[in-house]
């Protein structure tokens, strides 16, 4: 391959990118959020994305009602980062902070990620496994 053929094939290259970081996204989505339907979780949590800025070298996941030791139970830090990852990307506009209800948090946040995978004719399996903890 030459550099012009390189070049040339940017544009698909930068869209399957893409397709793979909201496929990964929406695996971490569902993945975690039967973790959370299969542990029975529930109620509102503020999570707090790496923010070197802020001086946040690791993701924060805050129990807004309820105990903060049950979700500390719950995901570790790998998981966090995923998480925060996952949803920065599904995202609208650029944050690091989000608010949401523990039982609703794939619902909320899935449909624009599973929405531009159906349109570029991804087939979502219902036996989708979580992605690995790479």
């Amino acid at each position: 391959m030459n550099l012009s053929q390189l070049l040339a094939s940017r544009p698909a290259l930068l869209r399957q990118a893409a397709l793979a970081n909201a496929a990964f996204a929406y695996a971490v989505l569902r993945g975690l959020g039967r973790r959370i339907e299969n542990a029975r979780l529930r109620g509102p949590v503020r999570l707090l994305a790496v923010e070197p800025a802020a001086e946040r070298y690791s993701p924060q996941l805050i129990a807004l009602v309820g105990s903060q030791a049950v979700l500390d139970e719950h995901f570790d830090e790998a998981d966090l980062v995923r998480l925060a990852d996952a949803l920065a990307f599904a995202a609208p506009g650029p944050t690091t902070e989000f608010e949401f209800y523990l039982e609703d948090m794939f619902a909320q946040h899935s449909p624009p990620l599973r929405a531009a995978l159906l349109a570029a004719g991804v087939e979502i399996s219902d036996e989708l496994g979580a992605p690995d903890r790479r």
